[in-house]
């Protein structure tokens, strides 16, 4: 059985929202809590959270769900450095790793479970990541199969993992959506405001 863990990067430094966006409300729970939700109802296993200066709130609202937290002293580097922090802490365990991004709410289980699919049934065919499609435009999250994990401890600045997907080009699959609000992500204080009159995706 092919293993599937899941890592949730929640450590940004919220400077277009000029207040720690993953703790605010939305919807009545913190806005990263959304991301973990879907991960667990997923089935993933295991749920990594990698979070920064703020990791006692992560840790007070995820005490009795299945999540292990991943502290990353270098939140200030970027994203790179919470995806070196999560993969390292998930690698050897699974087979692939799902990231997440904790600002992105609206990613619904239905959404995990088609990429899901998707890896198992390409994996065959040499396909070692399957990134989402909303409208044409590649988001989160993306699945990285445990072969490429090695390179992410290469990774620098906010660059994420995409001088991984563009080495990997060719092992690539897309799977397109026509629902664009599952890939939005919030940013800023009008983000919230309108999102939150957004129909949610359940």
């Amino acid at each position: 059985m092919v293993r599937i863990g899941a890592v949730i990067l929640a450590a940004g430094m919220s400077r277009r929202m000029g207040a720690p966006k993953l703790l605010l409300d939305f919807r009545g729970k913190p806005l990263f809590l959304h991301a973990v939700e879907c991960a667990i109802h997923a089935r993933l296993s295991p749920v990594l959270l990698v979070g920064g200066e703020h990791l006692q709130f992560l840790q007070e609202h995820t005490k009795e769900l299945p999540v292990e937290i991943v502290r990353n002293p270098d939140y200030a580097e970027g994203m790179a450095a919470s995806l070196r922090r999560g993969i390292a802490a998930i690698d050897g365990r699974v087979d692939a790793a799902l990231v997440f991004l904790a600002d992105q709410p609206f990613v619904p289980p239905v959404l995990i479970e088609k990429l899901l699919q998707t890896y198992t049934e390409c994996r065959s065919a040499g396909i070692r990541i399957v990134r989402p499609q909303y409208d044409g435009i590649p988001g989160h999250p993306v699945l990285f199969d445990a072969e490429l994990f090695a390179e992410f401890a290469e990774l620098h600045g906010d660059e994420g993992g995409r001088s991984i997907i563009k080495r990997h080009a060719e092992k690539v699959k897309l799977l397109p959506t026509a629902h664009p609000l599952w890939g939005a992500d919030i940013d800023t204080p009008d983000d919230l405001k309108k999102f939150e009159r957004s129909f949610p995706w359940h």
